[in-house]
């Protein structure tokens, strides 16, 4: 059977800077990419898709992103009557952060793990979106989520992630795969903290 789990990124249609302080209900949606492994499938949704997307997440057997605690499901929060960090999740800036003990880019573990970078900034997808080239924002947004389940698979197979430190030494940061492993995984009541 196929592992229900899901690898998540989001943008906005606004900054931290324009809405002047650092509160994740002050910002909106402008669209989720989303890789389901029980598919093999990447898929966008926007803000008006929101729904769908939430029936598929309480489902899920973990949530998957890089920074997801700290910004993408409380900005997913606005939009849920319940709440989204209830559901289970792997969040990869956090498991690295409690190991060195402090915050690691998503751009910096793709390019020392998989020597590869990201293909933009989060300001770009806000102008993507202000400019209705919709295409690139879907783009840009499953580029984030391609590097983010590579560095996952990543640490499955090897239980490790790479940085690059402020000297330019590449630097190996181990993290234990035992609560994330699909065969550990064990099954759940569904969630449902928002009746659909």
């Amino acid at each position: 059977m196929a592992s229900n789990k899901i690898i998540l990124d989001i943008e906005t249609q606004n900054s931290f800077q324009e809405v002047g302080k650092h509160d994740p209900t002050k910002l909106r949606i402008s669209v989720v990419g989303v890789y389901f492994y029980e598919d093999d499938k990447y898929e966008c949704f926007l803000e008006k898709e929101l729904p769908k997307l939430f029936k598929k997440m309480e489902y899920a057997d973990l949530i998957v992103g890089h920074n997801t605690k700290g910004f993408d499901l409380p900005v997913l929060n606005n939009y849920y009557a319940g709440d989204l960090l209830q559901l289970p999740q792997f969040d990869i800036m956090e498991e690295v952060e409690k190991i060195i003990g402090f915050r690691v880019r998503l751009d910096d573990i793709a390019f020392a793990t998989l020597n590869q970078k990201k293909t933009g900034s989060g300001l770009a997808a806000i102008q993507y979106f202000r400019t209705g080239q919709m295409d690139k924002l879907r783009d840009y947004c499953l580029q984030d989520v391609k590097l983010t389940k590579e560095i996952y698979d990543c640490i499955l197979k090897e239980g490790l992630v790479r940085y690059k430190d402020w000297l330019g030494n590449v630097k190996e940061v181990k993290i234990n795969v035992s609560q994330i492993d699909s065969t550990n995984l064990k099954p759940r009541a569904i969630n449902l903290t928002m009746g659909f």
